[in-house]
């Protein structure tokens, strides 16, 4: 059998084995909660990682485990993405065609943000949203069902994080060619119903252009909430 001929039998074998796989976390299309007011959230790009930060009050009521783990802060920072590699402080090669060839589990970065994301990453793209209740909701609803839940409806602690004030905790899904940390970020943005379509979200760029392209408008409700929480 040929060069050419293995290479096309792997690909195949690859997408055999990514066709079963679902593509979970899945959109969520009915809020569980109630969020009180119009919020802004920040969608941010650090490398080929895209993620949310948001305010952690609903967030941290609903997972009472990341309030006990990080006490009061502003907002939290929150990823998802391949647990070998995400949580490896040296990534080699290998381990990243590993995460992308075959489907692998999965791992939710979380950090406490106490200050403004852009005082945090400076040299991150930071894009800023404003969400109304309904829309931040349907957010917060995505979030929470990316966590893995244990026997008892606990989250469930993997590793403390690479970076000041983070940790790691079992997500729900498989990681794979198609179904990234960009694809979930997709899926997180279109939650919240923006016109934003996870199919073929793979890398941070597709994620940040489309969402320029269909930003929602900032509106008084979320510069009247930013005055409050300013007091």
């Amino acid at each position: 059998m040929g060069s050419g001929s293995l290479s096309g039998l792997f690909l195949a074998l690859c997408l055999a084995a990514i066709s079963g796989c679902s593509a979970r976390p899945q959109v969520v299309d009915a809020a569980e909660i109630i969020a009180p007011e119009a919020t802004r959230i920040y969608v941010v790009r650090r490398g080929w990682h895209t993620g949310f930060i948001i305010p952690s009050q609903i967030i941290q009521s609903r997972l009472p485990e990341l309030a006990e783990r990080f006490g009061e802060t502003a907002h939290m920072e929150f990823g998802w993405g391949d647990r070998a590699y995400y949580q490896a402080r040296d990534k080699s090669l290998g381990m990243t065609l590993r995460a992308v060839l075959w489907p692998s589990d999965t791992i939710v970065y979380t950090r406490a943000v106490p200050e403004q994301p852009d005082q945090l990453y400076p040299d991150a793209k930071i894009e800023t949203l404003c969400l109304d209740s309904g829309q931040f909701a349907l957010l917060v609803n995505f979030i929470e069902n990316s966590f893995y839940r244990d026997e008892h409806g606990g989250i469930v602690f993997s590793q403390d994080g690479l970076e000041e004030n983070s940790l790691f905790f079992k997500g729900t899904g498989e990681y794979y060619l198609f179904n990234t940390c960009n694809t979930w970020t997709a899926r997180g943005l279109k939650s919240a119903r923006l016109d934003v379509s996870p199919a073929f979200k793979v890398q941070a760029g597709s994620v940040m252009r489309s969402l320029a392209r269909n930003m929602p408008e900032d509106s008084a409700a979320c510069e009247a909430a930013a005055s409050v929480a300013a007091l």
